[in-house]
């Protein structure tokens, strides 16, 4: 199975919240999740904005997972190598 880390959008209209999740390539944007490793909420401050389980994003980094754009930029925020 070829697994992506993508965000997944919750929140209201213009209030958006997103989760960082780990999702069969093939799967629609709010279908079911392998696992998920943090979330984004782009409208906190910029302390609370971005949280990310290091540990698990590197396991499913490791295990050949492929970030979207948008989480890629993500991870690199938080200093996590992507390669």
């Amino acid at each position: 199975m070829s697994v992506k880390i993508r965000l997944k959008k919750f929140g209201a209209k213009a209030r958006p919240y997103y989760r960082i999740v780990i999702m069969d390539i093939k799967s629609a944007r709010d279908s079911k999740t392998v696992d998920e490793i943090g979330f984004y909420h782009p409208i906190e401050a910029e302390d609370k904005q971005l949280v990310i389980d290091e540990g698990k994003a590197k396991l499913w980094l490791s295990r050949g997972a492929l970030p979207s754009d948008t989480v890629r930029s993500l991870l690199n925020k938080k200093n996590i190598q992507v390669k």
